[in-house]
Parts: structure tokens; C-alpha cells; sequence
């Protein structure tokens, strides 16, 4: 039963009739791992402790840094040094005394990640690296647990809710540990700092979602979302056959990265494609953005299929020639060459390095850019 205090607090909860005590009770007594307190975990534990969800874990090994205060909010500059894990624990018990924390300060690995996660209703993966993301998938598999990914990268993100209910996991979207196409993180690359916020926020949303029965859940899709251009897109994405087999075989794999497969999606670079092009070679350019995107600026040729509808225009794209996927900077073009290279077979796949933004800057520098 919710306490006294509880109803004063949860208040704007309980007059949502689709939340209800009924619900706020579900969250009560919900248990939620969050593995990394970074730039996404920040606002996944804000907002799932100020909703109150019953007990929260923790997990990051890492300690608060100075160059990471631009995106995570949860920290302050006289806590640099400080654990991360027991940092974040301190200040969300202020925020919500009637929760209760696990910390973990050390890394989620394979030899204690089962262990921790099968206390838990729902796992949160807020991590920046792909091993541990791969782990988080391969434990969940075989735990039977959903959990809700979230990346990052510039200024663009992804959200999905993967194993849900016979729904499609990490490795349907991604099968295979990285080779070195992969989006590297943002230590490497830079992030706006709001962006972790917006796209964590999301996943602590969908977490609610499952945890109260609300709504429809982010499952069977992967939400892409480009804060530059501010525009959401969903790919529908399927369950493999051989899930489960692949989380297994990624347990006792050791989690190495894979050579990039000789039939894969590669990278091509700008300046490469240009002279491509220049030397009359016949490539099909595909743009995945969405038209308003299109229409401010295009590759000459290229043939506009958004990232949403790519699912049932498979057919429409080539077999017999070279396929240049681009959107804005080349995160949403690298998740459709592997969507098409998984889901349709295509061995005949380039990504755009850095998408039309750097095609602008490195080829044609008069071209419109947003």
C-alpha cells in the first residue's frame, strides 16, 4: 500500500487515470537496473526515482569527471574524483527517501552480470562502450528480461525496448560485436550535451510504460531521433529465429570484435565517393533522411526512401551495383545498412563516412547545410 507521504508526493501520478494508485503501487513495487550513471543514466535515474519506482540499482565503475559536468547532470564540480555509482546514489536519495538504492560501483562484466541483473524486473542499458551492451543483450536473453538500449552519438540517438515479449533483441539489429564501421563514442567524437538528456528521458518513459501497463511499448521498433534536423524516425525491426543462440554463443565468446565480414556494409568517405562518381562508376545513391531534409539539401540522383519505409522497399534498392546509404552525419544511414545487410541479405552495401554533413564540408563546400 502507498504511505501518506507517498500520496502527497505521487499526487500528479494518481490523478492520471491511467496511472492510478493501481499503478503507482506497480512502480512501488518495481526493481530497475540501470547499468552506467552517465550521460543517459543521469536522467533515467532522476526521473525513475522521482516517479518512484521501489528499487533502483546502479551500476558504473568509473568517477565523476570534469569534461563529463557538460552532459551529466546528476553531478557537481566538488564531487570530481568521487565514484559515480555512490556520487548519483546520495543525491537521488534526497531527491526520493522512499526508494531504495543498490550501488555497484565496478564494472558490469561476464563474470558478475548475471548475478546482478536476475534481481531485476528491467534492465536499463546506459552504457558507452559495445561490450558491455552486448553483455547486457546476452544476459537478458537468457534471463528472459526485457530492457530498454540507448545510444548516443554527435548530436543524434536510438531508444528501443528489446526482448520484450517475444521482441526482437540487441543482436537482431546488431548480430555481431563491432568491426570498425561501428559509431565510436563520444570520449572520440564529441556529444551535445543535451542530447543524452532527451534520449534518456525517453528511456526511463518507456520504462514506466512497462512497468505500469501504459501505452504501447518501444518494442519491435528502434526510434532514431536527429536533434539537428529535430526529426524521429522508427524502423520495424523482427525477432532472429536464432536469438537466443547468438546470446548464448556471445557468453562464452569473450566479446572480441569481429573483422569487418568481407560481405558486409563498409564505410566509404567522401572525397572516395566523389571520385567514384566523377570516374562514371554507377552507384546508387540512397538518402534515408526524411524529405524536409531532402529538400534542403541532396546528393544529385539519390533516391529518397526515409529510414521509416525502408522496411517494405526493400526490392526497390539494387543488387546488381554499389549501394551508398547517407542521411545528416551517417548514424541513421550505418543502422540501414545493417538493417538491409541482416534483413534482406545485401552484400553490396557502403555507408557514407560522416553523411551529407561531410560530403558539404569536404566536396562541396557551396552546398546547403542545416
Amino acid at each position: 500500500m502507498l504511505l501518506p507521504a507517498e500520496y502527497k508526493r505521487y499526487q500528479k501520478h494518481l490523478n492520471l487515470p491511467e496511472v492510478g494508485v493501481e499503478g503507482q503501487l506497480k512502480l512501488k513495487n518495481a526493481s530497475v537496473l540501470v547499468v552506467g550513471a552517465g550521460g543517459l543514466g543521469c536522467p533515467v535515474l532522476l526521473y525513475l526515482t522521482a516517479a518512484g519506482v521501489g528499487t533502483i540499482g546502479v551500476v558504473d565503475p568509473d568517477v565523476v569527471d570534469i569534461s563529463n559536468l557538460q552532459r551529466q547532470v546528476l553531478y557537481t564540480t566538488n564531487e570530481v574524483g568521487k565514484p559515480k555509482a555512490k556520487a548519483a546514489v546520495a543525491h537521488l536519495q534526497k531527491l526520493n527517501p522512499e526508494v531504495t538504492f543498490d550501488t555497484y560501483s565496478l564494472a558490469f562484466e561476464s563474470d558478475n552480470a548475471r548475478a546482478i541483473a536476475e534481481g531485476y524486473d528491467i534492465v536499463v542499458d546506459c552504457t558507452d562502450n559495445f561490450k558491455t551492451r552486448y553483455l547486457i543483450n546476452d544476459v537478458c536473453v537468457t534471463l528472459g528480461k526485457p530492457f530498454v538500449y540507448g545510444a548516443i552519438h554527435r548530436f543524434e540517438g536510438q531508444v528501443a525496448v528489446l526482448n520484450h515479449q517475444g521482441g526482437p533483441t540487441y543482436r537482431c539489429l546488431f548480430p555481431e560485436f563491432p568491426n570498425e564501421m561501428e559509431i565510436p563514442n563520444c570520449n572520440d567524437t564529441g556529444v551535445l550535451g543535451v542530447l543524452p538528456g532527451v534520449i534518456g528521458t525517453y528511456q526511463a518513459t518507456e520504462v514506466i510504460k512497462m512497468l505500469t501497463g501504459l501505452g504501447e511499448p518501444l518494442s519491435n521498433h528502434l526510434l532514431m531521433v536527429d536533434l539537428l534536423a529535430m526529426s524521429f524516425q522508427k524502423i520495424r525491426v523482427k525477432r532472429r529465429a536464432d536469438a537466443e543462440t547468438l546470446a548464448q554463443a556471445g557468453l562464452s565468446s569473450g566479446y572480441k570484435p569481429a573483422k569487418s565480414a568481407a560481405n558486409g556494409p563498409q564505410k566509404i568517405a567522401p572525397q572516395e565517393l566523389a571520385n567514384r562518381l566523377a570516374a562514371g562508376e554507377d552507384i546508387f545513391l540512397l538518402d534515408v533522411r526524411e524529405r524536409p531534409e531532402f529538400d534542403i539539401c541532396h546528393l544529385e540522383g539519390a533516391v529518397l526512401i526515409p529510414v521509416g519505409i525502408i522496411p517494405n522497399n526493400g526490392k526497390r534498392i539494387p543488387t546488381d551495383k554499389p549501394v551508398v546509404v547517407y542521411c545528416h552525419h551517417g548514424i541513421r544511414s550505418a543502422n540501414v545498412a545493417n538493417y538491409l545487410h541482416t534483413q534482406f541479405g545485401l552484400t553490396n552495401l557502403y555507408n557514407l563516412d560522416g553523411g551529407i554533413h561531410a560530403w558539404a564540408r569536404e566536396v562541396e563546400p557551396e552546398m546547403e547545410v542545416y
